[in-house]
């Protein structure tokens, strides 16, 4: 690149994480914007002394003005793109064999035919900045894709990178789900579609040992929450003769991995209705025997009557993010303690609970603090089993707290 290419300039006074190795840069950390005619542009960034720090995408539409590609001088060309989705493939390929799913994660085959996914493969193959590129993500279901664009200068390149998907992974179809309310924050339109102008209609995907009703084109997120999948088979293993309940159940995997196990009786529960139905299609599916209830999971826990039933031996709480804000934070802590009151409540003596939260702006100390706070109201005697994570196919970078934002513990209840 030469020595023409706009750069941004950090404020001296300003103390921005980029400098830490933080892949942002926000309005506020600069000396002043560019035109907008750069918007969408990569453009460097430099410190207040004029050392450059990285090349990098920009949008002064957005309050994230500049996203890092990479601390050496690039271009954002297909060349490039292919490289970069190259090595987030190649990470998962290189990924231990006991670290996800028993799915496989990627096949190699003879150069000449590019990298090629499996087929059955179902996981997350590339992750915005975790893997070098900003606000792409793409997700494997079979034989498809799933694509969410989440910046506007990869949405520049959505040609290329549809082209350059077909080209390393051969898909029966791309779809592309951008459709997540994020991309008005970079003055994105929403809008869902195919790479082949077709609809993609639902199906049944293999994920993990279990036929799923996937709506790739409709559902949440892109289709299923992939990163939940250690956590189903980390469940299971505690479930074998024991009564679990499945708290914001979704389409049922951690349900039916326990009615798998040996289960006595599984319970789900989920608000939407939609959800409840495809985890009753999902259960009669694959053949194994639970129950499901369309509730409000704060209401049933609350409810007088639940003080006559039988206690639960597992009790699963993975509900959606309550603080999707750092000023909803204070909020959010106070309905994860009580529900994590009410089902240490619920648990039988010895029982087991796994408690999670997908709340970016809610760290490790808090999530803890909640399960604590929540134990001394219960006056129960809780120890850690497991400490849980987003799996290795979501990576976190150490310079990016935003990166990791699955946590949980599994927990015996004394």
């Amino acid at each position: 690149m030469t020595a023409s290419v706009p750069f941004l300039k950090l404020k001296a006074n300003a103390k921005p994480r980029v400098l830490s190795g933080h892949p942002w840069v926000f309005v506020n950390e600069v000396e002043s914007l560019l035109a907008p005619e750069h918007d969408g542009a990569v453009v460097e960034c430099r410190d207040r002394t004029g050392r450059f720090i990285g090349t990098g995408i920009y949008n002064g539409r957005s309050q994230i003005v500049w996203r890092r590609l990479s601390r050496n001088r690039i271009t954002l060309d297909a060349a490039w793109l292919r490289a970069a989705l190259v090595r987030a493939i190649e990470r998962r390929r290189g990924a231990p064999k006991n670290a996800l799913p028993s799915d496989p994660l990627i096949e190699p085959t003879p150069p000449a035919t590019g990298i090629v996914a499996s087929q059955m493969h179902s996981g997350r193959l590339v992750w915005s900045e975790s893997d070098e590129l900003p606000g792409l993500v793409v997700d494997q279901f079979g034989d498809a894709l799933v694509v969410q664009i989440q910046t506007l200068a990869m949405e520049g390149m959505s040609t290329v990178i549809s082209d350059l998907l077909v080209e390393l992974l051969a898909p029966a179809e791309i779809i592309f789900r951008n459709d997540a309310n994020i991309r008005r924050l970079e003055g994105l339109a929403l809008g869902v579609h195919t790479r082949s102008g077709l609809p993609w209609a639902p199906r049944w995907v293999s994920i993990d040992g279990f036929e799923y009703w996937l709506d790739l084109a409709g559902g949440q997120k892109t289709g299923f929450y992939l990163d939940q999948r250690v956590q189903h088979g980390l469940v299971a293993k505690y479930c074998q003769g024991k009564r679990v309940l499945d708290a914001f159940c979704n389409q049922g995997p951690f349900a039916l991995h326990a009615a798998r196990a040996g289960a006595t009786h599984v319970l789900g529960l989920d608000s939407s209705g939609e959800a409840v139905e495809a985890a009753r299609s999902n259960a009669e599916r694959n053949q194994v025997k639970a129950e499901f209830l369309e509730v409000n999971v704060f209401d049933w826990f609350n409810d007088e009557a639940r003080a006559t039933d039988a206690p639960w031996d597992v009790i699963v709480l993975d509900p959606p993010p309550f603080a999707k804000s750092k000023s909803a934070l204070e909020g959010a802590l106070r309905g994860y303690k009580e529900l994590n009151l009410r089902a240490l409540k619920a648990l039988a003596p010895g029982g087991v609970l796994a408690t999670y939260t997908c709340s970016h702006h809610m760290q490790d100390a808090e999530l803890r603090g909640v399960l604590a706070a929540a134990a001394a109201d219960a006056k129960r005697r809780v120890q850690v089993l497991e400490f849980c994570h987003q799996p290795p196919d979501h990576p976190v970078l150490v310079t990016m707290p935003e990166s990791e934002y699955l946590r949980g513990y599994i927990v015996r209840v004394e």
